[in-house]
């Protein structure tokens, strides 16, 4: 019986450590940009049962789209995207979230910033001639979105920075941005071809503005998830969803979720519910694999 106790006790005392231990490490922060899917275009009516039954308690989120930022600096996160009349709908990222706040158990940060009909390549067709485009030429030229222009990626990379200045550089036991989440690639579908350049050099920029915002070389290798754009889909290209492939096995921290036969909506462009909460569950599963999940998480099925 003493021998037991003493188990106890010890076993009590070693959890405690670990739980101080996981509470003082820095903040877990996800970055998420993409075009509609990314955006979200699934009802909130279909969110998944185990969602709906238990709301988002640690998950804060700073949401941009479009020409403006739709949340007051960092909220509480709850699925909706930027639509004055259809605004309840969910992607893909609300049911990573939900996973990653069910393993850390503690608050955690996710920077957004998406919009529906968007392109990296300027040639291609985008909403509202709003461009990803990281070609340094045309970047020069162009403000971001929320100041009038036409650059989504200048917006996104403001909006983290403007997020990292008020909010998280003064958590008491600091951040870390830990992957890059995205889905978009539909609008690219005439310049193909060059999706590979053109996504590879998206990527470099946002981890090179982070390496020279924070100081930390880490983000030079920062993981970059992505999936790839259903078969199903009326405006899917091969040689887009061949990119991916190629820049995942060029480089090892970019990681690719096959979606080829994700089933979609009557639209024939966006994904069902159960194609999003699958995509979203592959991604919580390779944050897992890449331990952001945090020691004790385990992937989903």
């Amino acid at each position: 019986m003493k021998k037991f106790i003493s188990f106890a006790i010890a076993l009590c005392c070693t959890l405690a450590v670990f739980s101080k231990e996981e509470k003082e490490k820095p903040a877990t922060v996800i970055i998420t940009a993409g075009q509609s899917n990314t955006d979200g275009r699934v009802p909130n009516t279909q969110l998944p049962d185990y969602i709906c039954q238990n709301p988002y308690r640690h998950c804060w989120w700073c949401y941009g789209s479009a020409g403006k930022v739709q949340t007051d600096g960092f909220e509480l996160f709850r699925p909706r995207m930027a639509h004055p009349e259809r605004p309840e709908r969910w992607a893909y990222d609300a049911v990573t979230y939900y996973w990653l706040e069910q393993a850390l158990q503690q608050d955690f940060y996710v920077i957004k910033w998406s919009l529906g009909g968007t392109a990296i390549d300027t040639e291609c067709s985008s909403t509202s001639q709003k461009y990803w485009s990281a070609n340094p030429d045309w970047l020069a030229a162009n403000q971001s979105t929320w100041t009038g222009g036409k650059s989504l990626l200048r917006s996104f990379t403001e909006l983290i920075d403007s997020c990292i200045d008020n909010k998280l550089s003064k958590l008491p036991q600091g951040y870390e941005i830990k992957a890059f989440l995205w889905h978009q690639g539909e609008s690219d579908r005439h310049r193909g071809k060059r999706y590979y350049e053109n996504l590879k050099a998206v990527v470099t920029y946002v981890r090179e503005h982070l390496v020279k915002k924070t100081g930390e070389k880490k983000y030079y290798k920062l993981p970059f998830v992505c999936g790839t754009v259903s078969r199903k889909n009326k405006q899917y290209n091969a040689d887009v969803e061949a990119a991916l492939y190629k820049l995942a096995k060029e480089d090892k921290n970019f990681y690719v979720i096959d979606m080829a036969d994700a089933e979609l909506q009557s639209d024939q462009l966006h994904f069902t519910a159960q194609s999003a909460e699958h995509l979203g569950k592959q991604m919580y599963n390779r944050l897992v694999k890449l331990g952001v999940a945090g020691k004790r998480a385990r992937e989903v099925e």
